[in-house]
């Protein structure tokens, strides 16, 4: 545990050489009491006076626990000021380490491409409750005052930088966290600072040039990292682990586990490297360079991710497949997504036949594509098992059209008299003997043939 301490009101030789040795001694102690914080039991506070002598060792005042500590300062003669900036740093960076140990963020769940809302939820919470320790026990230890002196006291970073927190990053020691912290600021200066040049220049920023920046800082990270916080640093926060997240995201329902994306990570994390430095290239061979790697980053990925999800990998490029998942999901049938997927692809092919019919008009057109879309719903009902409607029941056929014979009429009088060929009226009563008529006969009159929606 780190801390610094400012200034000191000289109470005499001995008592100011001891301050002095006091305040720049290591901070052992300090972690010391950080653990035994962490692993009591209660909340009891105990209290153990230490009288003065002006011959003593460190060990005199160092204390695990926060309260006798105090006492101890106090009772060497350490000022007041002094005494609240030393507890002060110490329960500060007692909290860090139970924040970066005992939270799940949404940056340790980097296979994700969206943040899961219920550890965002979560990790609030807990932090919020972290918080509210702290805050009680610096109260408890320093009276209510203590804030203050910490606003004033304390120095506060200018700017956020990365989260290093979980179990492989949160671990690190304050020092190399410090480190980690300088090596990402300096890239971003960095970075902008050419963004910048560019920009004044009216040109835009080579990719390449971008690549190589990000190429010094893995390099100094890499110097200070071991390998696999290294790997869990670039698979939180580096630039082709963020496309790889915006490439899986753009699949919608593909959703790789924690193994699957970290294994073509790290299949694909060096080519995507060397892909990036002939981002720009124009000549042949380098454009057939690019091209073997993006295949053989591509053959990659089908190695590591298996056949099956391969292929669901592949399909996903397909918006019609993602369409054909969607809608099996919300039948609350996912196996179904293939029967829905072909149910689409014919569709769609008969779609494009319909619409590049020259022989039909407009009109029949759109009666075609409504049918099409019927008989489209019909097939993904079926497939995601539900039963189809019952068809409606047929409607009754209109009321028949009856003329009874008075004196005279005939079958030719009748056809004149409705407008209607004879052979329409023979032909709707072919149970009467048209060549003994005679009056009261009943004779139905068919529709005629001119009317709309006239079926022969």
């Amino acid at each position: 545990m780190r801390w610094r301490v400012t200034a000191w009101v000289s109470l005499g030789v001995n008592i100011a050489l001891a301050a002095a040795w006091l305040c720049y001694a290591p901070g052992q102690a300090a972690r010391t009491r950080a653990i035994a914080f962490e692993q009591s039991s209660t909340n009891e506070i105990r209290t153990n006076t230490i009288l003065r002598r002006q011959l003593f060792s460190w060990r005199d005042v160092e204390s695990p626990d926060f309260t006798t500590y105090i006492a101890n300062l106090r009772g060497i003669g350490c000022p007041e000021q002094t005494i609240r900036d030393i507890i002060i740093a110490d329960v500060n960076q007692l909290y860090s380490r139970k924040r970066a140990l005992e939270l799940t963020t949404a940056e340790q769940q980097w296979w994700r491409s969206e943040p899961d809302p219920r550890v965002v939820r979560a990790a609030a919470e807990k932090a919020r409750e972290l918080e509210e320790e702290r805050h009680a026990l610096l109260t408890r230890l320093l009276g209510s005052t203590w804030e203050t002196g910490d606003l004033v006291s304390i120095p506060r970073p200018s700017r956020p930088g990365v989260v290093l927190d979980g179990p492989v990053l949160g671990t690190l020691a304050a020092e190399t966290k410090q480190a980690i912290e300088d090596i990402t600021l300096r890239s971003q200066d960095l970075m902008q600072a050419y963004l910048d040049a560019q920009r004044s220049a009216g040109k835009d920023a080579d990719p390449v040039e971008m690549a190589k920046l990000r190429q010094q800082t893995r390099d100094s990270l890499a110097h200070l990292l071991s390998p696999p916080e290294l790997e869990e640093f670039l698979l939180r926060y580096s630039q082709d682990a963020n496309e790889l997240r915006a490439q899986f995201g753009q699949l919608h329902y593909f959703n790789p586990t924690p193994d699957e994306f970290r294994t073509v990570f790290q299949a694909t994390d060096g080519l995507d490297q060397r892909i990036q430095l002939l981002a720009d290239a124009t000549d042949p061979g380098s454009v057939d360079a690019r091209k073997a790697l993006e295949n053989q980053r591509e053959n990659a990925i089908k190695v590591v991710l298996g056949p099956e999800r391969y292929e669901e990998y592949r399909l996903l490029h397909d918006p019609a497949y993602q369409d054909a998942v969607a809608a099996a999901e919300e039948a609350g049938t996912p196996e179904a997504a293939g029967t829905f997927y072909a149910i689409n692809l014919a569709a769609l092919a008969e779609e494009n036949r319909i619409r590049g019919d020259t022989n039909l008009t407009a009109d029949q057109r759109s009666i075609e594509l409504k049918r099409l879309e019927l008989e489209q719903l019909q097939a993904n009902t079926v497939a995601s098992g539900q039963d189809l409607p019952p068809e409606p029941p047929p409607l009754p056929p209109p009321p028949k059209k009856v003329y009874v014979l008075g004196p005279g009429d005939s079958a030719a009088t009748i056809a004149m008299m409705y407008g209607l060929p004879v052979s329409a009226i023979t032909a709707a009563n072919p149970q009467v003997n048209f060549n003994r008529l005679k009056p009261g006969d009943a004779i139905i009159i068919p529709k005629s043939p001119f009317a709309p929606g006239f079926a022969p």
